[in-house]
Protein backbone atom coordinates (compact mmCIF):
# COMPACT_ATOMS: atom_id res chain seq x y z
CA UNK A 1 0.00 0.00 0.00
CA UNK A 2 1.34 3.31 -1.02
CA UNK A 3 1.88 5.85 2.07
CA UNK A 4 -0.12 8.29 0.10
CA UNK A 5 -2.85 8.23 -2.33
CA UNK A 6 -5.04 10.74 -3.74
CA UNK A 7 -8.26 9.73 -5.82
CA UNK A 8 -10.59 12.34 -7.22
CA UNK A 9 -9.49 15.03 -5.03
CA UNK A 10 -11.53 18.86 -6.02
CA UNK A 11 -10.85 21.52 -3.83
CA UNK A 12 -13.01 25.11 -5.30
CA UNK A 13 -13.22 28.37 -3.45
CA UNK A 14 -15.95 31.15 -4.29
CA UNK A 15 -14.87 34.24 -6.21
CA UNK A 16 -15.77 38.24 -4.75
CA UNK A 17 -18.19 37.93 -7.48
CA UNK A 18 -20.01 34.72 -6.09
CA UNK A 19 -18.53 32.53 -8.76
CA UNK A 20 -17.17 29.06 -7.84
CA UNK A 21 -13.59 28.20 -8.84
CA UNK A 22 -12.23 24.81 -9.15
CA UNK A 23 -8.40 25.11 -7.97
CA UNK A 24 -7.32 21.47 -7.59
CA UNK A 25 -8.40 18.38 -9.71
CA UNK A 26 -6.40 15.54 -9.07
CA UNK A 27 -7.60 12.11 -10.44
CA UNK A 28 -5.09 9.98 -8.83
CA UNK A 29 -1.53 10.64 -7.26
CA UNK A 30 0.40 8.38 -5.22
CA UNK A 31 3.83 7.91 -3.11
CA UNK A 32 5.33 4.76 -2.24
CA UNK A 33 6.85 4.70 1.69
CA UNK A 34 10.07 6.26 1.73
CA UNK A 35 10.07 7.87 -1.78
CA UNK A 36 11.51 11.34 -2.72
CA UNK A 37 9.26 12.96 -5.41
CA UNK A 38 9.20 16.55 -6.74
CA UNK A 39 6.47 18.20 -8.47
CA UNK A 40 7.32 21.06 -10.86
CA UNK A 41 4.69 23.82 -10.71
CA UNK A 42 4.73 27.62 -11.70
CA UNK A 43 3.38 30.23 -9.00
CA UNK A 44 -0.68 30.16 -9.18
CA UNK A 45 -1.21 26.78 -10.44
CA UNK A 46 -2.51 25.60 -7.64
CA UNK A 47 0.51 23.52 -5.96
CA UNK A 48 0.31 24.96 -2.36
CA UNK A 49 -3.61 24.19 -2.13
CA UNK A 50 -2.53 20.61 -3.38
CA UNK A 51 -0.23 20.35 -0.46
CA UNK A 52 -2.70 22.06 1.64
CA UNK A 53 -5.34 19.23 1.02
CA UNK A 54 -3.02 16.93 1.93
CA UNK A 55 -2.14 18.45 5.12
CA UNK A 56 -5.71 18.97 5.99
CA UNK A 57 -4.83 22.48 6.70
CA UNK A 58 -7.95 22.56 4.01
CA UNK A 59 -10.95 19.91 3.51
CA UNK A 60 -11.61 18.71 0.07
CA UNK A 61 -15.04 19.19 -1.83
CA UNK A 62 -14.72 15.42 -2.90
CA UNK A 63 -12.42 12.80 -2.82
CA UNK A 64 -10.07 10.88 -0.64
CA UNK A 65 -6.85 11.67 0.31
CA UNK A 66 -5.37 8.55 2.55
CA UNK A 67 -2.37 8.71 4.30
CA UNK A 68 -1.50 4.88 4.89
CA UNK A 69 -5.14 3.79 6.16
CA UNK A 70 -6.74 6.72 7.05
CA UNK A 71 -8.08 9.38 4.73
CA UNK A 72 -7.38 12.74 6.18
CA UNK A 73 -10.44 14.26 3.35
CA UNK A 74 -13.21 12.37 5.81
CA UNK A 75 -11.31 13.23 9.11
CA UNK A 76 -12.88 16.29 11.41
CA UNK A 77 -10.73 19.00 11.29
CA UNK A 78 -9.81 17.97 15.40
CA UNK A 79 -8.53 14.50 13.87
CA UNK A 80 -7.03 16.07 10.72
CA UNK A 81 -5.35 18.35 13.07
CA UNK A 82 -3.90 14.76 15.12
CA UNK A 83 -3.03 13.04 11.88
CA UNK A 84 -1.46 16.02 10.88
CA UNK A 85 0.90 16.12 13.53
CA UNK A 86 1.65 12.69 14.12
CA UNK A 87 2.30 11.80 10.53
CA UNK A 88 3.27 14.56 8.71
CA UNK A 89 6.00 17.40 8.77
CA UNK A 90 5.85 20.67 6.87
CA UNK A 91 8.44 22.97 5.38
CA UNK A 92 6.63 26.20 4.39
CA UNK A 93 8.87 28.74 1.77
CA UNK A 94 8.33 31.60 4.53
CA UNK A 95 9.16 29.42 7.64
CA UNK A 96 6.81 30.50 9.84
CA UNK A 97 8.82 30.79 13.05
CA UNK A 98 7.37 32.20 15.93
CA UNK A 99 9.69 35.39 16.54
CA UNK A 100 9.07 35.57 20.11
CA UNK A 101 10.48 31.88 20.46
CA UNK A 102 13.48 30.37 20.30
CA UNK A 103 15.30 27.91 18.21
CA UNK A 104 14.45 25.04 20.91
CA UNK A 105 10.94 26.87 21.80
CA UNK A 106 9.71 27.00 18.49
CA UNK A 107 10.86 22.76 17.50
CA UNK A 108 8.62 22.39 21.14
CA UNK A 109 5.61 24.00 20.02
CA UNK A 110 5.36 22.31 17.01
CA UNK A 111 6.00 19.09 18.79
CA UNK A 112 3.08 19.60 21.51
CA UNK A 113 1.01 19.16 18.44
CA UNK A 114 2.05 15.07 18.60
CA UNK A 115 3.19 12.74 20.94
CA UNK A 116 4.16 15.91 22.77
CA UNK A 117 7.11 18.11 23.94
CA UNK A 118 10.68 16.35 24.38
CA UNK A 119 13.28 18.78 24.77
CA UNK A 120 15.93 15.66 24.24
CA UNK A 121 14.71 14.85 20.73
CA UNK A 122 14.41 18.99 20.17
CA UNK A 123 17.82 19.04 21.03
CA UNK A 124 18.86 16.56 19.00
CA UNK A 125 17.20 17.47 15.59
CA UNK A 126 18.38 20.95 16.18
CA UNK A 127 21.83 19.36 16.17
CA UNK A 128 21.62 17.57 13.36
CA UNK A 129 20.56 20.72 11.16
CA UNK A 130 23.99 22.19 12.76
CA UNK A 131 22.12 24.87 15.26
CA UNK A 132 23.33 23.25 18.44
CA UNK A 133 25.18 26.10 19.45
CA UNK A 134 22.48 28.47 18.58
CA UNK A 135 19.21 26.63 20.59
CA UNK A 136 18.67 29.66 22.27
CA UNK A 137 18.59 32.29 19.48
CA UNK A 138 15.87 33.55 18.83
CA UNK A 139 14.90 33.60 14.43
CA UNK A 140 15.60 37.94 14.52
CA UNK A 141 19.48 36.09 15.26
CA UNK A 142 19.61 34.09 12.69
CA UNK A 143 20.57 34.38 8.85
CA UNK A 144 18.23 33.41 6.41
CA UNK A 145 19.75 30.33 5.80
CA UNK A 146 19.75 29.16 9.38
CA UNK A 147 15.80 29.98 10.27
CA UNK A 148 15.81 27.50 6.89
CA UNK A 149 17.35 25.05 9.20
CA UNK A 150 14.74 25.27 12.48
CA UNK A 151 11.90 24.71 10.06
CA UNK A 152 13.24 21.79 8.71
CA UNK A 153 13.95 20.78 12.72
CA UNK A 154 10.91 21.66 13.13
CA UNK A 155 9.08 19.46 10.59
CA UNK A 156 11.37 16.21 11.40
CA UNK A 157 11.09 16.59 15.38
CA UNK A 158 8.11 13.99 15.26
CA UNK A 159 9.68 11.71 12.94
CA UNK A 160 6.94 12.09 10.60
CA UNK A 161 6.23 9.42 7.57
CA UNK A 162 5.87 12.17 5.15
CA UNK A 163 7.42 15.56 4.73
CA UNK A 164 5.75 18.00 2.42
CA UNK A 165 7.85 20.82 1.11
CA UNK A 166 6.63 23.72 -0.31
CA UNK A 167 9.22 25.88 -2.46
CA UNK A 168 11.79 25.33 0.28
CA UNK A 169 14.60 26.94 -0.92
CA UNK A 170 12.64 29.67 -2.75
CA UNK A 171 14.08 32.84 -0.18
CA UNK A 172 17.48 31.30 -0.02
CA UNK A 173 20.45 32.13 -2.17
CA UNK A 174 21.78 29.52 -4.19
CA UNK A 175 24.44 28.58 -1.33
CA UNK A 176 22.20 28.12 0.96
CA UNK A 177 19.57 26.42 -1.47
CA UNK A 178 21.70 23.58 -2.07
CA UNK A 179 22.91 23.04 1.53
CA UNK A 180 19.05 23.31 2.69
CA UNK A 181 17.90 20.81 -0.16
CA UNK A 182 20.75 18.21 0.64
CA UNK A 183 19.98 18.59 4.67
CA UNK A 184 15.94 18.28 3.85
CA UNK A 185 17.32 15.06 1.62
CA UNK A 186 19.42 13.40 3.64
CA UNK A 187 17.59 13.91 7.00
CA UNK A 188 14.43 11.98 5.32
CA UNK A 189 16.68 9.07 3.89
CA UNK A 190 17.87 8.53 7.32
CA UNK A 191 14.44 8.58 9.11
CA UNK A 192 12.93 6.55 6.36
CA UNK A 193 10.35 9.60 5.54
CA UNK A 194 8.82 10.15 2.16
CA UNK A 195 9.54 13.70 0.91
CA UNK A 196 6.83 15.63 -1.57
CA UNK A 197 8.76 18.81 -2.66
CA UNK A 198 6.95 21.28 -5.10
CA UNK A 199 9.53 23.87 -6.67
CA UNK A 200 9.36 25.78 -10.18
CA UNK A 201 14.08 26.63 -9.46
CA UNK A 202 15.10 23.78 -12.55
CA UNK A 203 18.00 23.51 -10.04
CA UNK A 204 16.16 21.78 -7.53
CA UNK A 205 14.40 19.68 -9.62
CA UNK A 206 17.53 18.71 -11.72
CA UNK A 207 18.29 16.25 -8.18
CA UNK A 208 15.30 14.77 -8.34
CA UNK A 209 14.85 11.25 -10.38
CA UNK A 210 11.23 11.40 -10.02
CA UNK A 211 9.36 14.48 -11.01
CA UNK A 212 6.35 15.17 -12.04
CA UNK A 213 4.34 18.07 -13.45
CA UNK A 214 1.58 19.80 -11.40
CA UNK A 215 -0.45 21.03 -14.67
CA UNK A 216 -0.48 17.34 -16.19
CA UNK A 217 -1.77 15.78 -12.71
CA UNK A 218 -4.28 18.98 -11.95
CA UNK A 219 -6.94 18.65 -14.46
CA UNK A 220 -8.24 22.10 -13.84
CA UNK A 221 -6.93 24.83 -17.02
CA UNK A 222 -4.26 26.76 -16.32
CA UNK A 223 -6.38 30.13 -16.51
CA UNK A 224 -8.85 28.81 -13.73
CA UNK A 225 -5.55 27.89 -11.29
CA UNK A 226 -4.40 32.00 -11.37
Amino acid sequence: MPLLTLHSVKKSFLTPTGERKVIVDIPHFAIEAGEQCALRGESGSGKTTFLHLIAGILSADEGSILIGNQDMAKLAESKRDRLRAESLGYIFQTFNLLQGYTCLENVLLGMSFGPGSDKKRATEVLERVGLGHRLNHYPRQLSTGQQQRVAVARALANRPKLILADEPTGNLDPSNSRESLTLIRDTCKETGASLLLVSHDPHVLSTFQSVQDFSRLNQVVQETAQ
